[in-house]
């Protein structure tokens, strides 16, 4: 860790083979000083060394500010600690065969160590003479005092840094616990949390397992995958990765360097974050062993302390955003189960083609009480064809609670429609009031029940209105009306109003919608608007096969959260009056 610390330390003072103001204007200090022709302030990295503050080097040095470590005199003032002060380096036996004797003319040689505030050697600060010479005292303290004095700049700047990043990290924070908190879903999760990693110096990788049995898996986004979470997407327990160890000890695991890597993982580790460019990763489990967060890095990497107490933080709010999406998503799945389980297959009506459309709500506790309902009569004593009753509706609410109301409203409303003898969609309604009434099913529901009577080429539409959006009818003409005539919703209050059917019909070539208010509410207009738009949509593609209709009728849908779920039921009337079946 000596050596990665030096590093980081250099890092943060942010100076490499560039010119920098303060360090050239020390460089010059030592030329007058001393009288020498030469004078470097030396930073060693890990492969060579720069030359932030420089006076006197000759081309093409001077203009690269850099040498390789064939050059370099400071490595030995770094590997040292302390001063190196040669006469003639012509001589010396550590330092006789350096190229920095017949390219740079280094004779003479006087380098004192700079140093950060935890001692780390960062470099060195040194007078160069072309000939031999014997340094004074005198000269050697003046070197020293600058020595020291460029050493304080150099902590000031590393000190000013890590300022900087700890309010970065506290940034971090800040920006975590709203991101992470809007978070919807799983993957966008681990989007929003990739996002918040995005700067020069900040993780290149940011991955989230989750346990999964007796493993982990990842949560891919799939925008931004990786080669490697295509080719090992499930990691088993007991796989010598930092993720797993992690997972298994129930702790912290920090891998600063490859080196680490490669004396503590498996092979299937080692080249797991070789094909991906990393060297250093920092793991941490989720609260309730839910999983593991893991940062990786392309370089080695000294983990300072705010920077773990940091990212410790994001993952503890990645833990209880992704406790919260578990849970909404199991609750969801069953409340989905459940509706999708009482939607009904459409029947297959003869002069008739129907299509039906659901889309669950996005929102955490939305999914419920919108239903779609379509079977078959038994044949009246008059009737000279198919009759058919549709239904579409909404129980006030959203959860599970409204879903199983949902189921009960839907099967009371058959019931109520086949056990009169005219099928009167008003008088089956009345019937679902007084249980409403008599039941504890909630604070009501919304629906449009309707029946189809065929005559011939031509269909009957009788219906009526429990306070839902109106039916819209498009005409072979291409024309898009509303059927507004409606009574109160279904609450099981008494009312004196009474329920009513309304009849209307539908030539060949019609096309009968039937939404709930999921498909024309907006938080940000007004429902009758948004009704003329979806009737505009009806008008422009009513003539298209109805799969393709129902997706323009949707079109955006899924490109915003959605607040209610969406029910849609539709109905076209055979345009071809020679198909159609009376039997």
């Amino acid at each position: 860790m000596g050596e990665l610390g030096r590093l980081e330390a250099l890092r943060l003072a942010g100076l490499t083979a560039a010119a920098d103001p303060g360090m050239d204007r020390f460089a010059r200090l030592v030329t007058r000083f001393l009288r020498v022709p030469v004078s470097l302030v030396s930073l060693l990295e890990a492969d060579r060394q720069v030359f932030p503050g420089m006076v006197g080097l000759a081309e093409p040095w001077a203009g690269r500010r850099e040498t390789p470590l064939s050059h370099s005199f400071c490595q030995h003032v770094v590997v040292d600690g302390r001063p190196l002060i040669l006469e003639d380096t012509r001589v010396h036996p550590r330092t006789c065969a350096s190229l920095a004797i017949p390219d740079l003319q280094v004779i003479a040689y006087a380098g004192m160590p700079l140093t950060d505030a935890d001692g780390h050697v960062l470099g060195s600060l040194c007078a160069i003479d072309h000939k031999p010479r014997k340094w004074t005292e005198g000269e050697l303290q003046d070197l020293g005092d600058l020595t020291a004095a460029c050493s304080v700049e150099l902590r000031l700047r590393i000190a000013s840094e890590q300022i900087r990043q700890d309010r970065d990290h506290a940034d971090l924070l800040l920006r975590a616990s709203v991101e992470l908190g809007h978070s919807r879903g799983l993957t966008d999760l681990t989007r929003r949390l990739r996002s918040l990693f995005r700067g020069p110096s900040d993780p290149s990788f940011v991955g989230l397992l989750l346990a999964d049995g007796q493993g982990l898996r990842r949560v891919v986004d799939p925008d931004d995958v990786r080669p490697v979470e295509v080719a090992i997407d499930r990691l088993d327990l007991d796989a010598g990765y930092p993720s797993t160890l992690a997972m298994r000890e129930q702790r912290t695991v920090f891998v600063p360097d490859h080196e680490t890597l490669e004396a503590g993982y498996s092979a299937e580790a080692v080249a797991g974050y070789d094909s991906l460019g990393l060297r250093s990763v920092l793991c941490v489990p989720l609260a309730g062993s839910r999983g593991v967060l893991m940062w990786c890095w392309p370089e080695p990497h000294v983990l300072a302390v705010t920077e773990e107490a940091a990212l410790t933080a994001v993952a503890g709010y990645v833990s209880q955003a992704v406790e919260r999406t578990l849970f909404v998503e199991n609750r969801l799945s069953t409340a989905e189960r459940l509706q999708a389980a009482m939607l009904t297959d459409l029947p297959a009506v003869p002069g008739l083609d129907m299509s039906a459309l659901y889309l669950p709500a996005t929102d955490q506790d939305m999914v419920g009480g919108d239903w779609y309902d379509a079977y078959l009569l038994p044949g009246l004593p008059d009737a000279t064809g198919h009759a058919l009753m549709l239904s579409i509706g909404d129980i006030i609410g959203h959860d599970v609670q409204a879903a199983a109301v949902m189921g009960q409203v839907r099967s009371m409303l058959r019931q109520a429609t086949l056990g009169h003898p005219a099928h009167s969609p008003a008088a089956a309604l009345a019937s679902v009031d007084g249980a409403f009434d008599a039941l504890p099913l909630g604070p009501g529901a919304t629906a449009v029940h309707a029946r189809l009577d065929q005559d011939g080429a031509r269909w009957w539409l009788t219906w009526s209105n429990a306070g839902h959006p109106p039916p819209l009818l498009r005409t072979p003409d291409g024309r898009v009306r509303a059927l507004r005539a409606h009574d109160l919703l279904l609450l099981g209050a008494a009312s004196s109003l009474g329920r009513h059917d309304h009849t209307e019909e539908l030539p060949p070539g019609s096309v009968l919608l039937l939404y709930t208010d999921g498909l024309v509410e907006r938080r940000d207009s007004d429902i009758d608007v948004s009704i003329q738009q979806t009737a505009a949509v009806l008008a422009a593609h009513g003539d298209e096969p109805l799969p393709q209709l129902l997706e323009a009728l949707s079109h955006g849908l899924a490109d915003v959260p959605q607040r209610d779920d969406v029910a849609v039921l539709v109905v076209r009337v055979d345009g071809d009056p020679g198909a159609q079946d009376v039997g």
